[in-house]
């Protein structure tokens, strides 16, 4: 038992500044329903629409970035410098390719929004914002990769600073751009468009000076970009992160899809939608800060031949993880309505989105310990049955009976949640 307190304390070390760091970047979405919510439901609509969609893509490309993550905390945990530099130079590749690929095709399915079946007045609102946060992709799929490279040297500090102020700038530039203050335009939707994207391009600017200049990573920092790259190890990564990616978005498109059946009901269900599901994914990420710390330590175990450790790091994680998320639950069931009042004014999305909200805390109990033990195996390169179970549950089940509730027996937005 000792040991598990012992492995518990460390992995909370490092997972703190990181389920910070994860908060921030929730924070960024959650103060832009917060003050996009001010312009009402529509706005609000239009962003959950327009969120669901960036998120699929998001999560594609973190999913390839992954590997990044497992591949320097092995080399780290073996203290083989030369290996930290190639997975950090193949991993900013498969960053770049990824953000950029991910954002051009989104940006064509622009184009053909009216296929969702949204609300018209969503439709009508939705065009600027989505172009703009698309094109957030590259900056902040990089952002990730450097991240990941700090954080598995056992550095989470300054990039949970960098994401704190970045949601700072955030808020500061909505409050410009959305409201039209200081002698700016007001810009609605569209200025919540502007503020992410700047915030996402200084953010990337901040980390890769920091990370290409200190003394810290002086040994282990790449050298050259323009050569020695190899189609075996981009191989590697893509093996270990499109499994990976395939069973988030799985996660992220079934989440996805529900935000396009509750766009079916009409904008009230859709700002509902957003409301709780802006509250369940900010509070996911302490278990997913957990996760990810968790699957740094079981690579770096394993790398360092320490493989009498990894039961300890990854159950004692599941116990903290469980602590958290039932309180959580707790939150949800009984200060739903105060939660969702918060977001809007109108009566009608209140009652709704209180009502999400325990649902959200049923699930989020189970959520939390997938997530945890999904990476717990990320750390030993084994991702193909945890894929294929997450495929299953979402695509074969999940999906399915949101639709036969939601519409079937009519149950409407609770059926679909």
């Amino acid at each position: 038992m000792s040991l598990y307190r012992k492995e518990a304390r460390r992995t909370l070390q490092l997972a703190t500044p990181i389920m910070v760091g994860q908060v921030s970047q929730m924070l960024m979405g959650l103060t832009d329903s917060l003050m996009i919510g001010q312009l009402g439901k529509v706005p609000l609509a239009a962003s959950a629409f327009a969120g669901s969609i960036f998120g699929l893509f998001f999560t594609i490309g973190i999913g390839l970035l992954i590997p990044l993550a497992i591949k320097v905390s092995q080399a780290h945990g073996a203290q083989d410098n030369a290996e930290v530099k190639l997975a950090m130079q193949h991993g900013s590749a498969v960053a770049l390719g990824a953000g950029g690929l991910c954002c051009l095709v989104m940006v064509l399915l622009g184009w053909q929004l009216r296929w969702f079946g949204q609300p018209p007045e969503v439709l009508a609102q939705v065009q600027p914002y989505y172009t703009l946060i698309a094109l957030s992709l590259v900056p902040t799929l990089m952002f990730q990769a450097l991240r990941h490279f700090a954080e598995s040297l056992d550095r989470p500090w300054l990039p949970m600073v960098m994401l704190l102020a970045g949601v700072i700038l955030n808020v500061g530039l909505n409050w410009v751009l959305i409201y039209g203050n200081l002698g700016m335009p007001a810009l609605g939707l569209t200025g919540a468009g502007w503020a992410t994207l700047t915030s996402r391009v200084m953010g990337v600017v901040l980390i890769y000076g920091w990370v290409s200049r200190a003394v810290t990573f002086r040994d282990v920092w790449p050298t050259q970009w323009f050569s020695g790259y190899t189609m075996a190890r981009l191989g590697q990564m893509l093996k270990l992160g499109v499994p990976i990616s395939i069973s988030l978005s799985f996660e992220a498109g079934a989440f996805g899809a529900s935000a396009i059946l509750m766009g079916w009901l009409g904008a009230t269900a859709l700002a509902a939608h957003q409301i709780a599901i802006t509250c369940a994914a900010l509070t996911f990420m302490m278990p997913l800060g957990m996760a990810i710390a968790v699957s740094m330590r079981v690579g770096r175990a394993l790398g360092a031949g320490e493989t009498e450790r990894m039961r300890p790091i990854s159950h004692g994680a599941q116990i903290m993880s469980a602590v958290f998320m039932t309180a959580c639950a707790g939150l949800f069931v009984w200060a739903g309505e105060e939660l969702a009042g918060a977001f809007v004014k109108e009566v009608e999305v209140i009652a709704l989105a209180a009502k999400l909200l325990v649902v959200a805390a049923i699930f989020q109990l189970t959520d939390g310990a997938q997530v945890v033990a999904a990476s717990s195996l990320r750390g030993l390169s084994d991702v193909k049955v945890p894929s294929l179970i997450t495929a299953f549950a979402y695509w074969g089940l999940a999906l399915p009976l949101a639709y036969g509730l939601g519409f079937g027996l009519e149950w409407g937005g609770i059926g679909i949640w």
